[in-house]
C-alpha cells in the first residue's frame, strides 16, 4: 500500500490542540519542549490553554500548527507508520519537508515564527484579506478576479478543490470580486479570519525576507519526494526547497492538483497529520473512492492505524 501523510496550514488551530498527545506520548512531549525552548517562549501553553485570540495571530498559528503535526508525525511514527510520500497545505508544507528529513524541527519552527511575521508585516493590517467562493469553477474565479482588478489587486490564490477557490487581495478589490462571483452563480462568498492577503503578490515583500531567512538554514535533500504547492509537482533535491518556500509566499496554492497527482500515481491512502480535518474534507469533494484518516489524537489515531490496518 501507498501511504502519504498531508499536514494542515493556517485555519486549523484550535485552543487545546495536541495536549491529548502531550498527555499520552512521552515522544510528542519531547517535540512541545523541543518548540518552547527554539522560540524561548512556550508555545505549548499557548497551544493547550490560549488565549484563542492570541493563538490566532499568524505569528504565533503557523509555528502551534507545525509544532502539533510534528508532535502528531513523531507518534505515527513511533509506531511504525511512515509514508511514501508527502505534501502540506501552505504552512503545511513545512511540517511534510520536517517529515522528509529536509528541514530539521527546531530551524522549521523558527523559520515558520519568521514567516508569520514576514506575512503580516508585507501589508498594513485592514487592507487586505482572503475570501473563500464557493460553487464556482478555478477558470470562472480567475476571470472575475481579472475583471475585478481594476479596483486593486485581488488573485485567486488556494485552488482547494472543486467548487471552492480562496481569492486574495485588497480590500476594495476583494469586495468588488466577491460581488461579482454572487452575479456568475456563486453559492456563498466568505470572508476568511485571517489578516493578509496570504499567496497574493502582494505578499512579496514577505517572500524577499524569508529568503534571506532560509539561507541560513541547512536543507538537506528529502528522504521521500514532497509535493511543492507552487508546482504541484515533487521535490526531491534539499536545494529546490528554499526558492519553493520563497516562492510560496506570494503564490497559490495548487492543492487540488498536487491531490490528483499523488492519486494519480498510486496512492491509496492519506492520514492528515495534525490538527483538525479540513484536508480530509477537501480530499473527499476531489476522490470520494480514496480513504483519508485525521490524525490528531489518541482516539484519531487508533482509529486510522486499525483502518490502515483494515485495506492493507
Amino acid at each position: 500500500m501507498k501511504l502519504a501523510f498531508i499536514f494542515p496550514g493556517q485555519g486549523s488551530q484550535y485552543v487545546g490542540m495536541g495536549r491529548a498527545m502531550y498527555d499520552a506520548f512521552p515522544v510528542a512531549r519531547r517535540v512541545f519542549a523541543e518548540a518552547d525552548g527554539a522560540l524561548d517562549f512556550p508555545l505549548s501553553s499557548l497551544c493547550f490553554d490560549g488565549p484563542a485570540e492570541e493563538l490566532q495571530h499568524t505569528v504565533n498559528a503557523q509555528p502551534a500548527i507545525l509544532t502539533v503535526s510534528v508532535a502528531c508525525l513523531r507518534v505515527l511514527e513511533e509506531r511504525g507508520v511512515f509514508p511514501a510520500v508527502a505534501a502540506g497545505h501552505s504552512l503545511g508544507e513545512y511540517s511534510a519537508l520536517v517529515a522528509a528529513g529536509s528541514l530539521a524541527f527546531t530551524d522549521a519552527v523558527r523559520l515558520v515564527r519568521q514567516r508569520g511575521r514576514f506575512m503580516q508585516e508585507a501589508v498594513p493590517l485592514g487592507s487586505g484579506g482572503m475570501t473563500a467562493v464557493l460553487g464556482l469553477d478555478a477558470p470562472a474565479v480567475q476571470e472575475i478576479c481579472r475583471q475585478a482588478s481594476a479596483a486593486g489587486v485581488v488573485e485567486a490564490v488556494n485552488l482547494n478543490c472543486p467548487g471552492q477557490v480562496v481569492i486574495a487581495g485588497g480590500t476594495a478589490a476583494l469586495e468588488k470580486a466577491a460581488a461579482l462571483a454572487r452575479e456568475r452563480g456563486a453559492r456563498r462568498c466568505v470572508s476568511l479570519a485571517v489578516s493578509a492577503p496570504f499567496h497574493s503578490s502582494m505578499m512579496r515583500p514577505a517572500g524577499e525576507k524569508l529568503a534571506a531567512a532560509l539561507a541560513a538554514v541547512p536543507v538537506a535533500d528529502p528522504r521521500f519526494p514532497v509535493v511543492a504547492n507552487v508546482t504541484a509537482d515533487y521535490v526531491t533535491r534539499g536545494a529546490d526547497v528554499p526558492g519553493l518556500l520563497v516562492r510560496q509566499v506570494y503564490s497559490p496554492v495548487r492543492w487540488e492538483e498536487s491531490m490528483r497527482r499523488l492519486i494519480g500515481d498510486g496512492v491509496d491512502a492519506f492520514l492528515e497529520v495534525g490538527p483538525g480535518n479540513v484536508l480530509t474534507g477537501l480530499l473527499r469533494k476531489i476522490d470520494r473512492r480514496t480513504p483519508c484518516w485525521p490524525v490528531q489524537d489518541p482516539d484519531s489515531l487508533e482509529k486510522a492505524l486499525a483502518s490502515l490496518k483494515e485495506v492493507s
